[in-house]
């Protein structure tokens, strides 16, 4: 008998590197320091050429829509603190995703690869007793 092989569908990543490369507007948002400027160098693909990228706070830009989720999704760290239950147990661990920056799209549908969250924190709970 012979086995079937279960065919797993690729990413299309030609049109995704398409995509990333599309030039879209919006405002930079510095979070972490109101008024203050960043300088990052940005290279997603093998193929391309590493850019560096210069940004102030309140200011509009034009650059590639995978700059833009970077910016938008990819800078933030975590905070974590523990919950103590009345017995003085720890038992839960909270976590917060707090963003550096922002980057609010003007020109361009928001669209699920975006994490638009204009509270600055995002708060995840995992019960430590599982």
């Amino acid at each position: 008998m012979a086995e079937k092989k279960i065919e797993s569908k690729k990413p299309n990543l030609k049109y995704q590197h398409d995509r990333d490369r599309e030039i879209v507007t919006g405002k930079f948002v510095n979070r972490e320091t109101p008024g203050g400027e960043i300088q990052f160098c940005f290279r997603k693909y093998r193929e391309d050429k590493v850019e560096k990228y210069t940004m102030q706070d309140g200011k509009i830009y034009k650059v590639p829509r995978g700059v833009a989720l970077h910016v938008a999704n990819g800078c933030w760290y975590p905070v974590h603190s523990f919950k103590q239950d009345d017995f003085g147990k720890a038992s839960q661990e909270i976590g917060t995703k707090t963003k550096r920056f922002d980057f609010i799209p003007l020109d361009f549908i928001i669209d699920d690869e975006f994490e638009i969250n204009r509270t600055n924190n995002i708060v995840t709970v995992r019960d430590l007793n599982v």
